[in-house]
């Protein structure tokens, strides 16, 4: 019999023989005690074998101080007291194995993914064949969209989504002869691989097998019942045998039992931590048990992957950089119109930035893997994807998109048009917006360590832990490597690991709590996980931490005072004051007393409290910088622009970048100024939370002012270049950090709110 409808059935027994007792004392007859014995007695079958299976396990837990209850209740003939604590004893099962429907991990999710079948090239025919009967040499086929089988080797070029394996936000380009690993996404043509070695000893099936062993190896995390109940059990025991000794009544040590009985353990404790199990899903976050909730209510580290998990997990277009003469908008609305039909990765990016400058589908469209898609537009062949160079430009406007895409650690993606290169897009996998909001909750709740792992590059990774502020970063790591390493910090303290790819299963499973964020179908990770993030946002993760810490300090405190409690009706029962019976129902109120004080778990803590037209003006305003990035780009434009000196284009790139400041850039920030910034001062107390982003406001004002001295001359003279230039980038310079520090101080508050990229 599963564990929850055994808790379920001991309670109807118990409580079943506890009120018909009750009624046929109420109507005289003798058999009141043999119910109310029947209802102790199948209380004490079961708490006998979880006593037993606890002293197996090594620990000491409250269920070895209910047997010793109730067997006491029976030798002596309290028979009405063993009914009540057999009762209490079923409904602290229940709230318990309720909380812990989940007793393992469920890791069918990676094996579901793994492709059962594949296609086996022999001689000029493609045969269907199950993928454990590819062997060492076989010619494999892998169509578009599809998950690479086995590790092979290339036989021509091809494109793939390994983001899965190693954490890779883009799509990598692969050469003939180059391996790749099973478990990867063919994002390209059709290729043809060979195989390097069978399923079963794939990249994939070890991936798999790691994330067995580590769920096998993650001890369980002691209950908190079970801690408490290690020290006051002897302490009970003692006072009992000393009540026994010193009057010779066995009764009184009974009646010092019934009373030392620990249902603020089996009560309180569970109903705070599945009260926090609630909350914690009103916040988006399913915890699966209960002793996940109570880890993470005292986690001291957190591992976080990279990609999906402080990313966004998916490339988007962070600045679109044109040839002289060419406009931006038009540009990218060109991009985006040959886009609207491909299904590369970069694609989705390309045709997001473009979206809101409509446009409609190219004709004519082909799309060539490995190179990129070709369409006609307006006319024009538009060409998105790979250079049209062999050797890179030394010199000229594309010399210094690549030197910025390298800069960014972002991929430049090239747009021709009639075969002359006429832009080029970059694009990055971007922070969350709510991401460092969340760390920062995450430390003030007493996470000491943050440490992230990702399978990315070097320099991507050092670039995302600067920014975020983390005390250690680990690229180029490999499934196994990470498990290695969260056994480390495990060694430090308790340690929760946040992931969402299929690479992230094994660390997960290995953690004291593993989290997965699990709105994007990640099911690998979530069924390896112990908490699963519903939504595509991170920030729910530090309200699920807060409220498992304040559940935690619910159930220790209502714990702790019904023991108090527990500890003064012993003594009266020592010295003769209670009876075992009056014992029972004076545990009753104490645990009444400590069972109301767990329900506050369910209740949100203060917070911060968005009403409707808070929320209103941080989406409005969230999407007006989504909306002003076109700005940002045309003042780092007009800045690149004046490297050749005042020439006429540039002077055009100038004057456009400071219309555009003057006409969308100064009226949002001024309406920020009178509408935004009292309403959150409103909201946090004070008008002081918002004085720094006013001082960035008269920055922003005084930089376009001097812009303007410069344009009201007439004509750009070489003299101005180098001012001028000063004033376009640190004018860019402000308003990105500027943008940022609202979106992660204040916009990220709203759930949904949309980032600017």
């Amino acid at each position: 019999m599963r564990p929850e409808r055994l808790a379920w059935v001991l309670l109807a027994l118990t409580l079943a023989a506890a009120v018909g007792g009750g009624v046929l004392w109420a109507a005289g007859s003798p058999s009141a005690e043999v119910a109310w014995a029947a209802g102790a007695v199948a209380a004490l079958l079961p708490a006998v074998w979880w006593a037993a299976a606890d002293l197996r396990a090594g620990r000491m837990g409250a269920d070895v101080l209910a047997v010793l209850a109730l067997g006491g209740t029976l030798l002596v003939g309290e028979h009405l007291a063993g009914a009540v604590i057999g009762v209490m004893l079923a409904t602290g099962r229940v709230l318990e194995s309720g909380a812990e429907r989940r007793a393992g991990h469920d890791l069918t999710a990676l094996l579901d993914r793994s492709p059962a079948r594949t296609r086996r090239r022999v001689g000029g025919d493609l045969v269907a064949v199950d993928v454990d009967r590819v062997a060492a040499g076989d010619r494999v086929v892998v169509l578009p969209g599809e998950v690479v089988p086995v590790d092979g080797c290339l036989v021509g070029t091809g494109t793939f989504d390994e983001s899965a394996l190693t954490g890779e936000p883009l799509p990598v380009d692969r050469a003939a002869g180059e391996q790749v690993s099973s478990g990867v996404v063919n994002a390209g043509g059709a290729v043809d691989l060979v195989a390097s070695r069978p399923a079963a000893e794939s990249t994939y099936a070890g991936v798999v097998r790691l994330a067995g062993a580590a769920a096998a190896r993650g001890a369980p995390v002691a209950r908190l019942a079970d801690r408490f109940a290690a020290a006051f059990l002897p302490f009970a025991v003692a006072v009992a045998g000393l009540a026994w000794l010193v009057t010779g009544d066995p009764v009184r040590a009974v009646a010092v039992l019934v009373t030392a009985t620990p249902c603020p353990l089996l009560l309180a404790v569970p109903i705070a931590v599945t009260a926090g199990m609630s909350r914690a899903s009103r916040q988006g976050v399913v915890v699966r048990d209960g002793r996940a909730l109570e880890a993470l209510g005292r986690a001291e580290i957190a591992v976080l992957d990279k990609t999906g998990t402080v990313t966004a997990g998916a490339p988007s277009v962070t600045e679109v950089l044109t040839s002289p003469g060419w406009d931006r908008e038009v540009v990218l609305r060109m991009a985006g119109s040959v886009e609207l039909l491909s299904s590369h990765v970069l694609a989705g990016a390309v045709v997001r930035a473009a979206r809101s400058l409509g446009g409609t589908p190219a004709v004519d469209v082909r799309e060539e893997p490995g190179t990129g898609v070709t369409g006609i537009v307006d006319g024009a062949v538009v060409t998105v994807g790979k250079p049209p160079w062999t050797e890179e430009p030394a010199t000229g406007w594309a010399a210094s998109a690549l030197r910025r895409a390298q800069l960014d650690g972002a991929t430049p993606i090239w747009v021709t048009v009639d075969g002359e290169p006429v832009a080029a897009l970059l694009a990055r996998d971007e922070i969350r917006p709510d991401a460092a909001r969340t760390l920062r909750r995450l430390r003030a709740v007493g996470l000491r360590r943050i440490v992230l792992l990702t399978g990315d590059r070097a320099g991507a990774a050092a670039e995302v832990g600067g920014l975020l502020g983390l005390d250690e970063v680990r690229a180029d790591c490999t499934p196994a490597s990470k498990v290695r390493r969260v056994e480390a910090e495990r060694r430090r303290g308790v340690t929760v690991v946040v992931g969402d790819g299929l690479n992230d299963a094994p660390a997960l499973a290995a953690a004291d709590v593993g989290v997965a964020l699990g709105a994007r179908g990640a099911t690998a990770a979530a069924q390896a996980a112990d908490a699963v993030v519903l939504s595509d946002r991170i920030d729910p993760l530090a309200g699920a931490v807060e409220t498992a810490a304040r559940a935690r300090r619910i159930a220790v405190q209502s714990a702790g005072a019904g023991l108090g409690l527990s500890v003064l009706a012993m003594g009266l029962a020592a010295f003769g004051v209670l009876a075992p019976v009056v014992g029972a129902l004076v545990q009753e109120v104490i645990d009444v007393a400590v069972i109301l004080n767990s329900l506050r778990a369910v209740l949100p803590a203060k917070a911060v409290r968005l009403g409707q037209r808070d929320q209103e003006l941080l989406r409005r305003f969230a999407e007006e910088h989504r909306l002003l990035m076109p700005v940002l780009s045309a003042v780092r434009s007009a800045a690149d622009s004046l490297s050749d000196g005042p020439t006429e284009q540039a002077e055009v790139q100038v004057r456009r970048a400071y219309q555009l400041l003057v006409d969308h850039l100064l009226p949002h920030e001024r309406a920020e100024e009178h509408e935004l910034y009292p309403a959150l001062g409103e909201l946090f107390g004070t008008a002081e939370t918002t004085t720094t982003m006013s001082r960035g406001h008269a920055e922003i004002e005084r930089l376009v002012r001097r812009l303007a001295r410069h344009l009201s001359a007439g004509h750009l003279e070489p003299s101005q270049v180098d001012d001028l230039r000063a004033t376009l980038y640190g004018l860019g310079a402000v308003l990105a950090l500027h943008f940022a520090q609202e979106e992660q101080g204040y916009f990220s508050l709203t759930p949904g709110s949309p980032s600017t990229s």
